[in-house]
């Protein structure tokens, strides 16, 4: 009996052991070997959507005090990891960058993209290498920067003698900014071939309609929190973003139509002229198409636009409110170019104090302050914590970048602190405490243009005009979170000539 007991007591153990075995087996094939990262544990179904807050950035770093720099948070059925410290960033966008190099497109981004066909949503693959390649070795490259300078230097011109003629006068330097940005990309992507009042009249609906997009994109997506209900699009947005893309491809269409009628323009070339070239020479294994080229034009006008207008408006912002600012900007203008000349692009590289002031308005208002969400190709350890295939990651860039750890003081608009740590912090996502353009395979493909447009338009601003606030005005610096973080209100100034020569306005 007793050497019964024993085996049965041994057996028992067994039994319990292997069960144990088992249940941990179990788990961590479902989950990995690593737990979920913690946050809100939210309602059934919905998650957390009904706490969330407009400010999203700010919200989430709210949570990310309670729940730590790598935290889950359930938006519907979608489970979402935010990461809210420069550690957790270079982990992602660099120990595991290829893991993380597909985006997790909106359906809205698929509908305004041809179904990804573009450089900003494409998943990473041989079609999104080719895309990327054609961008920085045919449209971002200095030759073809430089190719399209005339065509830069005309509509900012055009900028300086519609300001001009409004001296005195309040004017919404936003909308100065938008039309001119807008008008700078589509002379660069399709240069001469709208013409005169046509370009006018094209520049004109292209900017509504590319405005309505970018509402359509800030809003919340039932599709996107409970993907099952995706194919009855019940906000009906998807339809809508199909209408607008419909209506761009006819006018892409007919410029294609005419520029290959016409053929090459000689005088300067653009964006066109070059991705004709490549759709004529064909690559066997990964073709562009014409369909491709709509797709990347989308993506230049769209992004370059919105966001280097939201950029200088800020920017604008911070230093008629920090005027010692602005008045520092201007001294190195005067020394650089001259009071009797206009800016030019050769100057850019000189204006070391400017290049801080943007290098700053940047890191307090970073244009995605949530990047554009990725997703693991296969699960992975972050920090300690598993990150399941298929989440939607959000890098909080608006937290990483105001954190006091990395930053001293960093809710003051000091544009010194990059003149301090000269060539430390640059656009190319190299230190993880500053990723206003991304890191990584996923950096901004359109950086270049981005970097020059920025200073050009600022530096000409501010070197052709005093700028003030009109009477009574109180400057509003909050901010309105959508997929872009644009200011809440527009900003208001009114132009005074600080050039002697009236024919540097002309």
């Amino acid at each position: 009996m007793e050497e019964l007991g024993r085996v049965v007591l041994v057996l028992s153990a067994m039994t319990l052991f292997i069960s144990w075995l088992l249940l941990t087996v179990t788990k961590r094939s479902r989950h990995g070997s690593s737990p979920l990262p913690p946050g809100p544990r939210g309602l059934p179904i919905i998650g957390s959507l009904p706490f969330l807050k407009r400010d999203l950035p700010r919200y989430f770093a709210e949570l990310s005090n309670v729940y730590g720099p790598i935290m889950k948070i359930r938006l519907g059925s979608k489970l979402c990891i935010v990461l809210g410290s420069s550690s957790a960033a270079k982990e992602v966008l660099r120990d595991h960058d290829i893991t993380f190099a597909n985006r997790d497109p909106p359906v809205v981004a698929l509908a305004a993209s041809h179904g990804g066909m573009d450089l900003v949503w494409a998943p990473y693959g041989l079609q999104w290498r080719m895309l990327r390649k054609v961008c920085a070795h045919q449209l971002m490259s200095n030759n073809s920067l430089e190719a399209c300078l005339p065509l830069r230097r005309q509509e900012v011109r055009k900028m300086v003698a519609n300001i001009h003629a409004k001296t005195g006068e309040i004017i919404n330097i936003g909308e100065q900014i938008y039309a001119t940005i807008f008008n700078v990309i589509a002379s660069m992507l399709w240069g001469n071939t709208v013409k005169g009042e046509e370009f006018t009249c094209t520049s004109v609906d292209f900017r509504h309609v590319l405005e309505e997009m970018v509402e359509i994109y800030g809003k919340p997506d039932v599709s996107d929190l409970f993907p099952v209900l995706a194919r009855f699009d019940i906000q009906g947005l998807a339809r809508r973003m199909k209408r607008l893309v419909l209506w761009v491809d006819r006018i892409l269409d007919a410029i294609m139509d005419q520029r290959q009628r016409e053929g090459s323009n000689k005088e300067s070339k653009d964006f066109l002229q070059f991705l004709l070239q490549i759709v004529e020479q064909g690559d066997p294994k990964t073709p562009l198409t014409t369909t491709h080229i709509k797709a990347l034009f989308m993506d230049l006008i769209l992004a370059g636009t919105d966001t280097t207008w939201t950029t200088s408006e800020w920017a604008m912002a911070e230093m008629m409110h920090h005027p010692s600012v602005m008045s520092k900007a201007q001294e190195e203008l005067e020394q650089v170019v001259g009071m009797n000349n206009t800016v030019e692009e050769s100057h850019l590289p000189k204006l070391k104090y400017l290049d801080a002031v943007v290098k700053e308005v940047l890191r307090l208002h970073p244009v995605t302050p949530l990047m554009l969400p990725r997703s693991p190709s296969q699960s992975c350890t972050i920090g300690g914590y598993m990150v399941p295939k298929g989440t939607r990651i959000f890098i909080n860039v608006w937290a990483v970048q105001r954190d006091p750890d990395s930053w001293e003081n960093p809710l003051e608009f000091r544009p010194e602190r990059f003149l301090e740590e000269t060539g430390k912090h640059d656009y190319k996502g190299n230190d993880y405490r500053y990723i206003p353009f991304g890191s990584g395979r996923r950096l901004c493909a359109g950086l270049p243009i981005a970097e020059r447009m920025l200073m050009y338009v600022l530096a000409t601003f501010l070197h052709s005009f005093e700028w003030n606030l009109p009477e009574k005005t109180m400057l509003n610096l909050e901010g309105k979170f959508g997929i872009v973080l644009k200011k809440a209100e527009p900003l208001l100034g009114i132009p005074t000539p600080r050039l002697s020569n009236p024919v540097l306005y002309t």
